[in-house]
Order: structure tokens, then C-alpha cells, then sequence
């Protein structure tokens, strides 16, 4: 089998990944190692650009931050010839047996295959104090750290069922729980019954401040004044963006929560050609699964790209 010829001036790029975070730059590395012409739009922002540490992930026993990981993925991938452009995706169409992305800036970019891997982000309140704490002593996700705050006196900061839900999750790690419904949301009679008989005290009222310490989260101050210590924070506030936007224009299929349906074995959706990763696929969500979507989605684009050349 030969390999592939890149082909920079043909103005049609063998892939488009639209997306850098953890998928898209999985991809992106297993594309570049097959010598495909690959490039990847990026806005810079995301899940994986906020948190400042993972730790569940193979191979980092004392955690590893989004951003570092990134860049780790970046360079990697650029080692392969892939390029990188900084931008946001506007729109995106079907061209011929190809697709047009237009970005922000106005400017447009043609490839024959597209991996969507645009993500979701979280609903964070506006507290700038939270931003250095994310993932180090405030957390979102109970499955990838709900370990972190075992036995420790934790704050669930969140609004009405999804901030309830989340505190009693964490009721398995925990028994020093704290409910702040920061909106006022109504929360379901029979799950605030099952927070009273677990123990978890139940405060509604705004959040006036965020207490930390650069990365150490120390508690809140609530509107009224009431100051309340812990050494671990929760969010839960429902509401979260999922970034499927390109996909619905494209006429993806989706989820009834707008994330992105895919065959599972293949990640390609239901578009021929156009292919979708991580946290913008039904049921990912986590960083390794974001890596493998990644892995999978490019091979089955490699075996596409495969087929078409002969």
C-alpha cells in the first residue's frame, strides 16, 4: 500500500477537525501518522481548556490539566504535518462529495472528509475566584472525581433537581454535604426528602462570593451574608451547551439532549463523510472516551479516504 501524497495546494484538505480538545487532537495525531493533509479549527475553548486537572487518566497518577495535555496533543500532531488555525467555526455545508466550513473571520476551508469535535460546555456561574479551582478542588463531573472529595466536607453549588441529584451522588463518597440551590429552582418533593433522610443540609438563596485561595476552594457567602467553609466544591447547574450546531445544520441525526448520534462502531453519524467525537456524542463525556472517539472516528476516515483513492 502506498502512502499518501500531501497535497497542500489543492485548497482541499483530506480532513477538517473542527474542535481541539481531547478528540480532536487524538485524531488529529492518528491522521497525520497515516500522511493525511489535516487540518484542525480550533476556538480555543472548551471543557479541556478550563480544567486544571484530570485525574483518572492512565498514565498520570498525580493528574495532568487540560491545557497541558492539549498542548502535549498539539505538538504531537504537529510533528505529522498537521496544521492548526485558531478560529471559530460559523457555519457549515455539504459541497459536492465534500464539505465548506466557513469560520468566523469570514474565511472558508474545503475537505473531503469533517470530524466534529466541538464538545459541550458546563453552566459556570460568573465567579472568577472558581476558574484556578476547576478540577483541583471544585469539580463538575462525579464520575471522574467524585473520589476527590471523599469523606471531606464538600458544597454543592448548583439550582433546583440537577444541583439535588449531584449532591446526593455524591452522598456515596461523602456523608459532609452541602446544597446551596444558588437559583431558587424548585426541587422535586421526593428528592428533597431523600436529601433530608440522607443528612445533606439543604440552603436556598443566591451565592454573593466565592471563597478560595487561588486553587483551594474554602467555601461561599451567600447573599444574606451566611458564610459557609468546606474543602471541596461541586457544581451542578444544569443547562450545559451542548455544541451541535454545525451538526444540525448539516442534517445530523441527534439525541432528544442535542448531542450528536454516531454508529458506534464507526463514530461516523448519519451523513456520509462527516464524522463526530467526544463530549458532542451521545453518552461520552469523559476524557478517555474522548480519546478513544478520537482513535476510532480516524481510522474509519483513514479507511474512507482509503476507498476513495483506490
Amino acid at each position: 500500500m502506498k502512502l499518501f501524497k500531501k497535497d497542500g495546494g489543492s485548497g482541499m484538505y483530506d480532513c477538517l477537525i473542527v474542535g481541539g480538545g481531547i478528540a480532536g487532537l487524538q485524531a488529529a495525531i492518528q491522521l497525520g501518522r497515516y500522511n493525511h493533509n489535516v487540518m484542525v479549527l480550533d476556538a480555543g475553548d472548551g471543557r479541556s481548556a478550563i480544567c486544571q486537572s484530570y485525574h483518572n487518566i492512565l498514565g498520570y497518577p498525580e493528574g495532568v490539566s487540560g491545557p497541558e495535555l492539549r498542548e502535549i496533543g498539539r505538538k504531537q500532531a504537529e510533528q505529522y504535518g498537521v496544521e492548526f488555525l485558531i478560529g471559530k467555526a460559523e457555519s457549515a455545508q455539504k459541497e459536492g462529495n465534500g464539505f465548506e466550513v466557513k469560520a468566523e473571520s469570514g474565511d472558508t476551508y474545503k475537505a473531503k472528509t469533517l470530524l466534529l469535535a466541538t464538545g459541550v460546555m458546563d453552566r459556570i456561574p460568573p465567579f472568577p475566584e472558581l476558574m484556578p479551582t476547576l478540577g483541583i478542588s471544585v469539580y463538575i463531573c462525579p464520575d471522574c472525581d467524585g473520589h476527590e472529595v471523599k469523606d471531606k466536607s464538600t458544597i454543592v453549588m448548583g439550582s433546583g433537581n440537577p444541583g439535588a441529584n449531584m449532591a446526593l451522588t455524591l452522598n456515596y463518597f461523602t456523608d459532609q454535604l452541602t446544597y446551596v440551590n444558588h437559583e431558587n429552582k424548585e426541587v422535586d418533593e421526593e428528592i428533597m426528602t431523600e436529601m433530608k433522610e440522607k443528612g445533606i443540609k439543604y440552603v436556598e438563596g443566591p451565592i454573593e462570593k466565592v471563597l478560595a485561595d487561588g486553587p483551594d476552594f474554602r467555601g461561599v457567602v451567600l447573599a444574606n451574608g451566611e458564610e459557609l467553609t468546606s474543602e471541596r466544591g461541586f457544581m451542578a447547574f444544569g443547562g450545559n451547551e451542548v455544541k451541535s450546531q454545525l451538526a444540525q445544520q448539516l442534517g445530523v441525526d441527534l439525541h432528544k439532549n442535542k448531542h450528536v448520534l454516531v454508529d458506534p462502531r464507526t463514530k461516523m453519524t448519519n451523513v456520509e463523510n462527516l464524522w463526530a467525537a467526544g463530549d458532542v456524542v451521545a453518552h461520552s463525556e469523559q476524557t478517555t472516551i474522548a480519546m478513544g472517539d478520537g482513535m476510532q472516528a480516524s481510522i474509519w476516515i483513514h479507511k474512507t479516504l482509503l476507498a476513495d483513492k483506490g
